[in-house]
């Protein structure tokens, strides 16, 4: 089978010709579909997210056909997210909070992922998927998944900023204009097919996300790897708002007044996902549909995808099409 492997951090993704994986005791064993390409693929190439396993092959977002192994019936169609493994015994485990196992294994990061023809994963883990167009599903798989679990960490926030329209933010923005929440894009300067891709998605404003929006905002989602977007936000959110953090990665946060977080302003984070945001995902959008915009590359064209997430680039989601 063909895959694509990273050697070592910083360095491109190298194509090779590989015996098809063998699933072990749990696991089934898939013919990808399609998968989808994160920003945090790009994290792990670019060696910010340090300890990969290596040699590693990249890819969290997979949707496949089970071709064998132990879970499901050969045929099932099954979506691998980034959560792959947890331990189950943990105190994080034990009260729900699995997403916060120290001993997590991540698809894509530290067990091999989905850009390849064929994958395998630990069959707990994976999630049964509708019928449909797999390039569509592929990014529900994280950037549904990590914008869901954001969505309801902002709580029932009325009027909703998203920072960053990429991947996530077009499939939040539907979600929370299927609410009745008013949602508002931020954007970098002079973006003006994300600005356009905003407002057709649902958002009632799109503009620049270093200027405050029309209104003030409830809270506020930033999915944009830049730290110099939270004080952003917060000066853009009304009082008693919150900020969330949704990405794996950021960069360095700068010093803000205590002004911007007093009257009870909060800032948190997101940590990946538990199968529990999963199954809720899938009834959710099988009751309100979402519409992934996405772009199709081959896996000889990875290295263009994940060049074109770094530069923004992107219009929706990047799927990979073995």
């Amino acid at each position: 089978m063909r895959a694509l492997v990273l050697d070592e951090p910083g360095r491109p993704l190298r194509a090779v010709e590989a015996e098809p994986p063998r699933p072990g005791p749990g696991q089934v064993r898939l013919r990808v579909e399609a998968c989808g390409v994160c920003r945090t693929d790009v994290h792990v190439r670019d060696g910010e997210l340090t300890h990969p396993k290596l040699p590693l092959v990249p890819g969290h977002q997979i949707v496949g056909r089970v071709v064998g192994g132990d879970g499901f019936p050969v045929g099932t169609r099954v979506g691998v997210p980034w959560l792959g493994w947890t331990c189950g015994a943990c105190r994080y485990c034990r009260s729900g909070r699995e997403n916060l196992c120290d001993r997590a294994l991540f698809t894509g990061y530290t067990l091999d992922g989905g850009f390849a023809e064929e994958a395998v994963a630990n069959a707990a883990y994976c999630l049964p998927l509708p019928d449909g167009d797999p390039v569509a599903l592929a990014p529900l798989l994280c950037a549904g998944l990590i914008g869901y679990r954001s969505l309801r960490l902002a709580g029932d926030a009325e009027r909703l900023g998203l920072y960053g329209f990429g991947a996530s933010a077009h499939l939040v923005a539907q979600l929370a204009a299927a609410d009745g929440r008013r949602v508002f894009a931020f954007t970098r300067r002079g973006d003006a097919e994300a600005d356009a891709l905003a407002r057709e998605l649902g958002a009632e404003w799109a503009g620049p996300s270093d200027e405050p929006g029309p209104v003030e905002l409830d809270a506020a989602i930033i999915f944009a790897p830049a730290g110099e977007l939270v004080p952003a936000a917060l000066r853009a959110t009304a009082k008693g708002g919150t900020v969330v953090c949704a990405g794996i990665h950021m960069s360095d946060i700068p010093s803000f007044p205590y002004s911007l977080l007093w009257e009870e302003r909060s800032v948190r984070s997101v940590a990946n996902l538990t199968r529990a945001d999963g199954t809720e995902l899938f009834e959710r959008v099988a009751r309100t549909p979402v519409h992934a915009v996405t772009e199709r590359f081959g896996l000889a064209d990875a290295e263009h995808a994940l060049d074109r997430i770094r530069a923004g680039a992107v219009r929706g989601a990047a799927v990979l099409v073995p």
